[in-house]
């Protein structure tokens, strides 16, 4: 490789990598617990606790629940219902009203219901009362640093240098290890070169784990602008022929538990577990949204929704996802690593650790090769990479 060529990919590795790396360094602390989130949630927040009952005993009518919740809390709205598939429970969330929660979304609640007893066995408290979960204050950090849509931009930007710090690590490695052996670490000689070494070793044999860890953690930070572009374009053509009509009054929407029976038909081949009602921000005046997943560990991030008209009950269209929110869906197991139980979290564990190690190793390089260049006054090639080229040569 020409010097010329060599300077520039140095340039881009260094670069690339100091810019990142603090926030690289954060998201690799953050995702440890994430990894382990069903795990680590029961610890945290205890589940509820149910009612010993026959494994068989049926579930009650949404309608018998809806109607409850209604009771409770009069004169507010449905906003969305959460069918749990593994758990006999129904999450009932209400607000004041939709203009409500679209102004202020913490006044957004739920009631969770035994589904076979309807016994109310769990509440959101009032606001001042609420704290923040240990995973979600992780999950936070990791996505957005608290900054929503900015947020999840900017840590995007900062997983593409990730990538583009890989790639060029890549092309790296071969001229600056040239002359030892694959995998060597060099025990006698220098901290810093040991070091080295090691970054090297590290860096290339998980390589392309990180690589796709990082590519579809940038696609997941783009979930919300490219649900946004689907609301606006594929879902408001959908829509329009509604466009003009009155949306239904609450007594004249359909029945919630045909609708959920319309909606399971529809996808035979998953779970339907959420219920958008009409007037959501989130869904369709006119109808109801309904979600699925897929019934395998793999497929259970997969999701697809139905659309069913809200005053007559009839399944309107089961809608196709676009290409770029599939790629999003599809992107997800690999960069969580848990659809294959604990023995595959403690893999991705194990590669989140060595995955730090390289970015500490990499700082530690670069401050030490900075530190050693200032004191002596001499020129040198930028990044810890640079220290590799006299070494490597003798």
């Amino acid at each position: 490789m020409p010097a010329s060529t060599l300077r520039i990919w140095v340039f881009i590795h260094t670069w690339t990598s100091l810019v990142c790396t603090v926030f690289l360094l954060l998201i690799c602390l953050t995702g440890l617990p994430l990894i382990f989130h069903e795990e680590i949630d029961p610890l945290v927040d205890p589940p509820p606790v149910y009612v010993q009952l026959p494994f068989d005993t049926p579930h009650l009518s949404l309608d018998s629940l809806v109607g409850r919740a209604g009771g409770m809390y009069p004169g507010e709205v449905i906003v969305s219902l959460f069918k749990d598939d593994d758990e006999p429970q129904v999450l009932v969330w209400m607000a004041p009203s939709f203009a409500a929660i679209e102004e202020n979304p913490r006044l957004e609640h739920f009631i969770r219901f035994d589904a076979r007893t309807g016994e109310v066995i769990d509440e959101t408290k009032p606001p001042e009362q609420q704290r923040t979960r240990f995973l979600t204050l992780m999950l936070r950090l990791h996505v957005d640093l608290f900054a929503d849509l900015a947020g999840n931009l900017f840590m995007g930007a900062m997983g593409l240098l990730f990538v583009a710090a890989l790639v060029s690590g890549v092309v790296l490695y071969g001229p600056f290890t040239r002359k030892l052996d694959f995998g060597v670490v060099r025990g006698t000689r220098a901290p810093r070169t040991r070091w080295l070494d090691l970054h090297n070793l590290l860096g290339i044999v998980t390589a392309l784990w990180m690589l796709v860890v990082g590519a579809t953690g940038v696609l997941n930070e783009l979930a919300s602008p490219l649900f946004d572009l689907w609301q606006r374009t594929d879902v408001r053509a959908m829509l329009s022929p509604w466009q003009g009509q009155t949306p239904p009054a609450p007594n004249e929407l359909a029945s919630v538990q045909a609708v959920y029976e319309t909606a399971t038909r529809a996808l035979p081949n998953m779970h339907v577990i959420t219920v958008i009602y009409p007037g959501n921000p989130f869904g369709s005046p006119h109808h109801y949204v309904l979600w699925g997943h897929g019934k395998t560990p793999l497929a259970e991030r997969l999701f697809s929704p139905v659309l069913v008209d809200a005053r007559t009950g009839e399944l309107t269209a089961v809608v196709q996802m676009p290409w770029y929110l599939r790629a999003l869906e599809i992107s997800r197991p690999l960069h969580f690593g848990d659809y294959g139980g604990v023995p595959l979290k403690i893999i991705w564990a194990l590669l989140d650790l060595v995955t730090i190690a390289v970015l500490a190793s990499g700082l530690y390089l670069w401050l030490a090769r900075h530190r050693r260049a200032s004191s002596s006054g001499r020129k040198h090639l930028p990044g810890p990479a640079a220290t590799a080229l006299p070494e490597a040569a003798e």
